[in-house]
């Protein structure tokens, strides 16, 4: 829907959209509401507070949260499933194992992190750790010392690809609202993610470890194998299947822009629709339903196990969908272009605002999702007036966000809660440990972010 002609000022605009994240954060933080619902409000709120036309209001909040829906649905859903059968299958377990063979157990911490890279692509934060924590505990215990040596390389590894890499829904919504290439950022996800995990998780759980003396939990045991586990094979060909076919169109394409593949040739054309992200993923998913499924489990049962990955996903969804609707409000009461012009007053960089906003709105409400969409939305119309903004330097925008909406975990965040009762911290040693670790992985990936877009 094209946005209309604003009725109102910048001035008066510019204070109804600081108003109606001052009203988001007081629903979802005093009166707990939940955030599809306060998001859902906010939207119609500001409508009919900026003059959209009253039969304009419906059609446009359905507007925004169908076109998100349209993507962000489709790709979380598909991920959920692939990470679903891997986790219930045993595939992190004999990751994990093999790269601890591969590296040495002295090198430990590093392979818990490396396993937890590769497995984390497709498995949300928290699922991936409650997979992992068994085999770091059970590791912890054979080698001896802190257990954060060996839990915080794990538990960043799966926040920083939570944070970074599609299809998780955060990086899905910010590149859906944004009009971002969801491969592309994939590929610079993947690649900042490394860097950012190995300098920011992996490198500080050496200094943590050695200043915080934390005993592995009495109450865990060490993890049990599957009785008929996955082949080491098998799981790393489906964790890298996507990539690959990914990276397919984006090479094919790549070529076709300089004249060296002809993309009307039926091959370049197949290429580059099996690597667009949804088939991507729906070739993998139904790899993964039939390598993993096959000789362990009835049809009935994988169906169940597919079944059960929806339903913790469908508020995720919601909310993301509820980012877009907001979004859809803003650019069609012209609060978009009221702010892309006062940052353009300010001289602040696009990246640069994205960033501090999404660390405003994560401090304020503690939900990574819910400061992501948020600041997505509002910085959406900003990029989009801001001239000479390319496919990659909107990826860099993205991560900008990620990272804003990863630092400072705090007490209002369900992982500052998940971190500290698994390990068994109290909450002044997890806002010590936990929370500097996500402080740095927000710092260190949106200043990779930055340089980049100063160089590209």
């Amino acid at each position: 829907m094209e946005a209309a002609q604003p009725a109102l000022s910048t001035g008066p605009l510019l204070l109804i959209a600081a108003a109606s994240i001052a009203v988001l954060l007081f629903l979802v933080m005093k009166v707990r509401l939940h955030a599809f619902v306060a998001l859902t409000l906010v939207s119609l709120l500001v409508a009919l507070a900026t003059g959209i036309g009253l039969a304009d209001v419906v059609p446009t909040l359905l507007d925004g949260f169908g076109s998100t829906l349209a993507s962000v649905a489709l790709l979380v859903g598909l991920g959920v499933m692939i990470g679903r059968m891997l986790e219930v299958t045993g595939g992190a377990a004999v990751l994990a194992n093999a790269l601890i063979r591969a590296f040495g157990e002295k090198r430990a911490p590093f392979a818990l992190g490396v396993a937890s890279l590769l497995f984390g692509f497709p498995i949300f934060f928290d699922a991936g750790l409650i997979v992992m924590l068994p085999i770091v505990f059970g590791v912890a215990r054979r080698m001896g010392g802190s257990v954060l040596l060996y839990a915080l390389p794990a538990a960043g590894a799966f926040a920083v690809m939570h944070a970074f890499v599609p299809p998780h829904p955060g990086p899905v919504a910010a590149s859906d609202l944004l009009g971002a290439n969801m491969g592309l950022t994939l590929l610079i996800g993947t690649v900042l993610a490394i860097p950012t995990w190995y300098i920011a998780s992996y490198l500080y759980s050496r200094y943590a470890g050695a200043r915080f003396q934390i005993p592995v939990p009495d109450d865990t045991g060490d993890t049990e194998d599957q009785p008929n586990p996955p082949h080491l094979a098998t799981v790393i060909g489906i964790l890298l299947m996507p990539m690959v076919l990914i990276s397919l169109n984006t090479v094919v394409t790549t070529l076709g822009t300089t004249g060296t593949v002809d993309t009307e040739a039926a091959w370049a054309q197949a290429a580059v629709l099996v690597g667009q992200t949804p088939v991507a993923l729906l070739i993998t998913a139904l790899c993964a339903m039939v390598m993993l499924g096959a000789g362990r489990y009835s049809r009935d049962r994988v169906e169940q196990i597919i079944e059960g990955s929806l339903g913790p996903v469908c508020s995720i969804i919601l909310i993301t969908g509820a980012g877009g609707m907001f979004g859809g409000v803003l650019r069609a009461s012209g609060i978009g272009e009221a702010l892309s012009s006062s940052l353009a007053a300010t001289g602040l960089p696009v990246i640069v605002a994205a960033f501090i906003i999404a660390t405003a709105l994560r401090v304020a409400q503690g939900s990574a999702t819910v400061a992501l969409t948020t600041a997505a939305a509002l910085i959406a119309p900003a990029v989009e007036a801001t001239p000479g903004v390319t496919t990659i330097d909107l990826t860099l925008i993205v991560i900008a966000i990620a990272c804003g909406s990863t630092v400072l975990s705090h007490v209002n965040d369900s992982g500052f809660w998940l971190v500290g009762r698994f390990l068994r911290m109290d909450t002044a040693t997890t806002l010590r440990t936990w929370t500097v670790m996500e402080t740095l992985i927000g710092v260190v990936g949106f200043t990779f972010a930055f340089l980049l877009s100063l160089v590209l």
